[in-house]
């Protein structure tokens, strides 16, 4: 007579032989109930990566995106039942992919497919204000700054932004400044925000997109600060941070609260002038090791 736990071990391993013989490659063998599955599942993939990365599948066309989502299911199958949270892997997929080495931005633009799209399903969340004294009075190299959930930079060597708003507005204006930045090889940098509950790409200069990816990888002020160029205008991106509310709050690297030391502040926007000065002060020179763009900058 067979325990709970060993019917438990037989169901689970039914499973793991369904999602095996969905991801393997047909065959003259599968019985209709196993194809059925695999096209019903085969669908569902491209409805979610469809949804997910608009400007790819408009790129490939819509029957060479069907079979790529194909190749990718086998290659890299999805480890949870969400496949909204599906296809990270795909940027890297792409560009190790030969039959699309003549595309070599593609991976690029599905990095920012995903990080619009990522950017919408991201949880809300409020602004801590107060917190923002903390950047008048205490060292970068002991503070973060975290970001709003979503938000994201990216820096590429092609021109992603144009790219993606040419697909977005199906404009032929558009579409020919997309395509003589491309033949130029122009790269572009975006930052990726939210406005309500749709996400926005924002063109900004490479500098910028770094230090936002850097804070996005949780790096201190300090490692995020000497990630971005020299010149970079810290006050500058604080008033876009704060406009676009880009960022949520700042706090002590060891903390998990950090409104109560941060004192009372009436209005956010007065804290830039007084931290600004602050934080150029306290950048000294860039610490070993730590000078590298973070891993979505290129």
């Amino acid at each position: 007579m067979s325990t709970g736990n060993d019917g438990r071990a037989v169901e689970a391993r039914r499973q793991q032989l369904l999602l095996m013989s969905l991801q393997a490659a047909p065959t003259s063998q599968d019985d209709n109930g196993i194809r059925a599955y695999r096209a019903n599942a085969h669908a569902s993939a491209e409805r979610a990566l469809s949804l997910a990365c608009p400007t790819v599948r408009a790129l490939l066309g819509a029957q060479d995106f069907t079979q790529l989502v194909r190749e990718f299911w086998r290659a890299l199958p999805p480890e949870r039942g969400d496949l909204g949270e599906w296809g990270n892997d795909l940027p890297s997929w792409l560009e190790a992919h030969q039959a699309l080495s003549d595309w070599p931005y593609l991976g690029d633009c599905a990095r920012l497919d995903l990080a619009l799209h990522h950017c919408e399903r991201a949880a809300d969340a409020k602004v801590d204000a107060a917190s923002f004294g903390l950047l008048a009075n205490a060292d970068p190299s002991q503070l973060q700054l975290l970001l709003m959930p979503g938000v994201q930079g990216l820096v590429s060597r092609w021109p992603l932004a144009s790219i993606y708003a040419a697909h977005a507005a199906s404009d032929e204006a558009l579409f020919d400044t997309a395509r003589a930045a491309l033949r130029d090889e122009r790269g572009e940098a975006v930052v990726v925000d939210r406005a309500g509950w749709r996400a926005c790409v924002r063109k900004v200069e490479a500098p910028i997109a770094v230090f936002t990816q850097a804070l996005a990888a949780q790096y201190s002020l300090g490692q995020a600060l000497d990630s971005a160029a020299d010149g970079f205008d810290f006050s500058a991106w604080l008033a876009d941070g704060l406009r676009h509310n880009w960022v949520k709050e700042a706090r002590y690297l060891s903390d998990e609260v950090t409104s109560s030391a941060a004192g009372a502040i009436s209005h956010e926007h007065g804290i830039q002038s007084e931290a600004v000065g602050h934080v150029a002060k306290s950048r000294r020179a860039r610490h070993a090791g730590l000078h590298q763009a973070p891993p979505l900058a290129r």
